[in-house]
């Protein structure tokens, strides 16, 4: 969720459902609707690149008919008070939604400089910041293992970025001399803003994931109106379908996907899920652009999913919160 949801949403544990009979039929659903939220979020660097338009007009697109989508189904389902926040709880969601939007511009951005694969994965190292983050600053226990990892993940990301293979070198020179490494720095810039959303998510944790997310669009929409305007607005066509899709389909039909998906698993089954959204990108940059991530990219890849695994588990996730 660079682009899927920053918390989950809260759900009982299988021990404490009153039918456990139909636990494994919860459990299915909840992975099913995991893998449907993931493959759908991993289509979205399709349609920033259809789109074809300046970066901050295509998060403002996604904002406004995200947060359009996401309040219709919010009222259709009866949610609307989860939407009113007041007090500290109004200011957390803002303060999210500043940096959300940060974090889906410097995506959208590094997407033509580097490309679906390499801005979708290197922006998924969002969890080592929260670690080191919740180390450096809110002191943290963090255990010998999670550093281990944290520094596997660090060496894979490393891989992945292809400067070390030449990767990176070729890239640059089909595109402007200085265009792919800004691209990597503006998705690690993103993966830090996403971070930070993260940790202002569970400082407030009585609000719920549809109204972060609501709000995170309106906060967007807000401080982004003034973009068509001044960048331009898209023509008549395409576009306005392309972007339209961004809207609905990957922040309104995602999020309420991801978050029925979640409600119905444990930690570590999301934690082994969520790489789908990842792996779905670079399948889908092979197959509609023929872009393909070299030996050493891919290795880099499985080195950080490997590493950020062993930090979602449910042992690790608790030993960090201490």
């Amino acid at each position: 969720m660079s682009h899927s949801p920053s918390h989950t949403a809260a759900s009982p544990s299988l021990a404490s459902t009153p039918q456990p009979a139909n636990a494994p039929t919860r459990e299915r659903d909840g992975q099913w609707l995991l893998i449907a939220g993931g493959v759908l979020l991993g289509t979205i660097g399709v349609f920033v690149e259809e789109a074809g338009q300046h970066p901050l007009v295509t998060v403002w697109f996604r904002c406004a008919f995200g947060a359009m989508a996401l309040l219709a189904w919010c009222l259709a389902t009866g949610r609307g008070r989860e939407l009113v926040l007041n007090g500290r709880a109004r200011w957390v969601a803002c303060a999210s939604g500043v940096l959300m939007v940060l974090n889906w511009a410097l995506f959208f951005a590094a997407i033509p400089r580097t490309s679906i694969a390499v801005a979708t994965v290197i922006c998924h190292i969002q969890p080592i910041w929260v670690i080191v983050f919740g180390a450096l600053f809110l002191r943290a226990a963090i255990s010998p293992i999670q550093w281990l990892a944290t520094l596997a993940a660090l060496a894979g990301l490393v891989l992945t970025t292809g400067l070390l293979d030449g990767t990176a070198a070729a890239a640059a020179a089909s595109n402007s001399s200085q265009g792919y490494l800004a691209g990597v720095l503006m998705c690690l810039g993103g993966s830090l803003c996403y971070a930070g959303v993260t940790l202002l998510a569970n400082t407030q944790k009585a609000i719920s994931p549809y109204a972060m997310a609501l709000w995170q669009c309106l906060v967007g929409a807000v401080a982004l109106a003034w973009g068509p305007w001044a960048l331009g607005w898209p023509p008549l066509g395409a576009a306005w379908g392309w972007l339209l899709g961004l809207g609905v389909l990957h922040t309104g039909l995602a999020y309420v996907v991801l978050f029925a998906g979640m409600a119905r698993l444990g930690l570590g089954r999301i934690a082994v899920l969520q790489f789908v959204y990842p792996l779905t990108a670079v399948l889908v940059d092979w197959a509609v652009y023929g872009r393909t991530l070299s030996p050493v990219q891919l290795a880099g890849v499985g080195l950080m999913a490997a590493a950020l695994w062993t930090l979602r588990r449910p042992g690790k996730a608790a030993a960090s919160a201490g």
